[in-house]
């Protein structure tokens, strides 16, 4: 009986030839039943614009968060309630996403996300108030939001042998990206004569540039894993639809007319799914609080702008080489707690020097945090290891992301309270150490060897 990784790959090349009235997309043309490797290679080379693009628009801001409050005369709770924006949109257009790749496809959905990036972050700086400021950034980030939750599905789509492989490369773009942008938006800037607008406005052509690649999928409705195919295909796809019934029927779930739908998981049932969603909420808490208060934190204690940028960059470059590192060494465990506390001890080490000695040892600090923030590419890893069937990583990476997202809107804008309210950082310090303990219970939890399908 075929593997359900086998099953979920038969259903895709059964949902090729489901194609509409007109010219076929480029990867269904002809009777192949694998995509053409000019095609696979554009598609990794979308992966990588567009992770590289998932993160300038909130690096970019931390580095020139000082500028941003003054020009556009913001509170530090209100500061705070900014760099709350992210997790926010994440939690909310990020429900969308599973929906919109069903209708749309998910190469379709990815490119209109690319193109809201860029739209976001030409017309925030200019727009000239807090209110439209936020609302730009939540454009922006709504194109951020669909695009990280359909990552793990398009790799899981057409690299399904080589999921780790595929979610190192483009996480360590995505580490790339943000370190990029919070080292040179401060250079950038003074190079623009200290315009802080254009600063912010300089990253929208990398967002235009990786709408490119995802224009040729546009057109692809293949299916986002599993998702059946209407069963007024099954007669008109030939082969491959009795390829698909077969393995359909071999799970039990054929039907007379057509390839089967996955049975519905209920995912808030699961132990692992809640584990995952609260380890990827408390990660992406630490993230976000990192890429938007640390340069202040920095600054606070006699460190330049352009010093702060330089270590903000250096802490997120560190994802580079481990987030190509870490989900290839996740995926040869069973259990992934080992990493998960490794990654949370270097957190607290991090913390605890920021709160002693910020400026003395900040590219110690920076090293640490920057290795306790790859607790990102590991969550994502884990997404495609915690499921068994294609359906469950639409399911997975949907509620653990969204969910995830959720939990973690309270914590920067924590921090923007209680920094302005203490007059320094030592209670908001104190918050992001005491968080790295649950963070690193519920990721063993998550990282306990077993799937969702069979707690569901």
């Amino acid at each position: 009986m075929p593997d359900d990784e086998t099953q979920t790959q038969t259903l895709y090349r059964g949902g090729a030839a489901r194609t509409p009235a007109g010219p076929p997309p480029p990867q269904l043309s002809g009777a192949a039943e694998a995509p053409a490797p000019w095609l696979l290679r554009l598609i990794a080379v979308g992966l990588v614009l567009a992770a590289l693009n998932l993160r300038p628009a909130i690096t970019s801001l931390g580095a020139l968060l000082e500028e941003v409050r003054e020009g556009l005369h913001m509170s530090g709770s209100v500061a705070g309630v900014l760099t709350s924006v992210p997790p926010l949109c994440f939690a909310v257009f990020g429900v969308m996403a599973p929906r919109l790749a069903r209708r749309f496809g998910a190469g379709a959905v990815v490119c209109a996300g690319m193109v809201a990036i860029a739209a976001g972050l030409v017309i925030r700086p200019y727009i000239g108030s807090t209110a439209g400021f936020l609302a730009a950034s939540a454009l922006a980030l709504m194109g951020i939001a669909v695009s990280n939750i359909l990552m793990p599905v398009i790799v899981k789509r057409w690299f399904p042998d080589r999921v780790g492989t595929m979610t190192g490369l483009y996480s360590m773009a995505l580490a790339l990206g943000t370190a990029l942008a919070a080292a040179v938006t401060v250079p950038l800037t003074g190079a623009m004569g200290g315009n802080w607008q254009s600063g912010l406005a300089v990253w929208a052509g990398l967002a235009a540039l990786a709408v490119l690649p995802w224009i040729v999928l546009v057109r692809d409705r293949t299916p986002a894993p599993g998702q059946a195919a209407p069963a007024r295909a099954a007669a008109a796809s030939g082969p491959s639809a009795s390829v698909s019934g077969r393995a359909a029927g071999a799970s039990g779930q054929a039907s007379a007319s057509g390839p089967a739908e996955a049975p519905a998981l209920r995912i808030t049932r699961s132990r692992t799914a809640w584990g995952l969603a609260c380890f990827f909420g408390l990660q992406a808490t630490a993230a976000y609080i990192t890429m938007g208060w640390m340069p202040q934190i920095f600054r606070d204690a006699g460190v330049s702008a352009g010093t702060a940028g330089v270590l903000l960059a250096v802490t997120m470059a560190m994802g580079v080489p481990l987030a190509f590192v870490i989900p290839r060494v996740a995926a040869r465990l069973k259990q992934q707690g080992p990493i998960v506390v490794v990654l949370g001890l270097c957190g607290l080490i991090g913390y605890g020097g920021l709160y002693l000695a910020p400026a003395a040892g900040a590219w110690a600090w920076a090293l640490l945090l920057g290795v306790a923030n790859c607790a990102f590419p590991l969550a994502l890893t884990m997404i495609g290891m915690r499921t068994r069937t294609g359906a469950g990583v639409v399911r997975l990476s949907a509620f653990a992301q969204s969910t995830g997202y959720l939990l973690s809107i309270p914590g920067p804008l924590l921090v923007g309270v209680l920094y302005q309210h203490s007059g320094g950082w030592g209670l908001p310090i104190a918050l992001m150490a005491g968080l790295m303990i649950p963070q690193m219970v519920a990721g063993v939890l998550a990282g306990r060897d077993r799937t969702i399908e069979d707690e569901c």
